[in-house]
């Protein structure tokens, strides 16, 4: 008898159980995050060195930022992080338009995240407050605050790529959510990509403080 035929359509050849083909994803799917962060770690320590070698310019820079814009981020990705998780669940427990419903809110706080970073970007470039020798802002008393706005787009923007990522992904599985692929019995392709949007959450934890909150 076939898998196919036994009711396991999604198995892949090269695994035994369905329990084997769980484990070796989510392994995988942990390796590329480990990636993720040893990336994102490089750019906190440059960010750190540079910092120590120009504490006023980058303490100065950093009140040009919006708190509140960039709290409020914080406070969407949380909740789209309990909404995923959410997600998560419903696959886990047969239900589908839970499912489907989550995983659409999700995508929604993902876009306010992105239209609250353009809102932030627009004013910096209105400001001139941009990386290396693009910066044109008038009136500073501290000089060198671009090398701030080097590490800030840098970092945010990198973020911003990743959020993408996570939005395509999202639709990906929210697609084949409304087609009915998942269940109790398979799920993994949702909880795959759950671990990835939490990841993409704490990075952004770690950078609200490190940009917005320091002086």
């Amino acid at each position: 008898m076939s898998r196919t035929d036994a009711g396991e359509p999604f198995l892949q050849h090269h695994f035994a159980t369905p329990e084997q083909q769980f484990e070796a994803g989510k392994i995988g799917m942990w390796l590329f995050l480990v990636t993720e962060i040893l990336l994102f770690g490089g750019l906190f320590v440059g960010y750190g060195l540079m910092r120590s070698r120009n504490p006023a310019a980058f303490s100065e820079a950093h009140h040009h930022l919006d708190r509140i814009l960039g709290l409020t981020n914080t406070v969407v990705l949380l909740v789209s992080s309990f909404t995923m998780v959410m997600a998560v669940h419903a696959a886990r427990t047969d239900r589908r338009k839970r499912l489907v419903a989550f995983l659409a809110l999700t995508l929604v706080f993902a876009g306010v995240f992105l239209g609250i970073k353009y809102i932030e970007y627009s004013h910096k470039f209105h400001e001139g407050l941009l990386p290396g020798k693009f910066y044109s802002h008038k009136g500073d008393t501290v000089p060198g605050q671009f090398q701030f706005f080097s590490f800030y787009f840098m970092m945010t923007g990198l973020h911003g790529i990743h959020i993408l990522g996570g939005i395509g992904a999202i639709l990906w599985v929210l697609r084949r959510s409304v087609q009915g692929h998942f269940s109790s019995r398979y799920y993994t392709p949702v909880d795959l990509v759950g671990l990835y949007w939490h990841l993409v959450d704490l990075i952004w934890i770690y950078l609200f403080p490190l940009l917005y909150l320091i002086s």
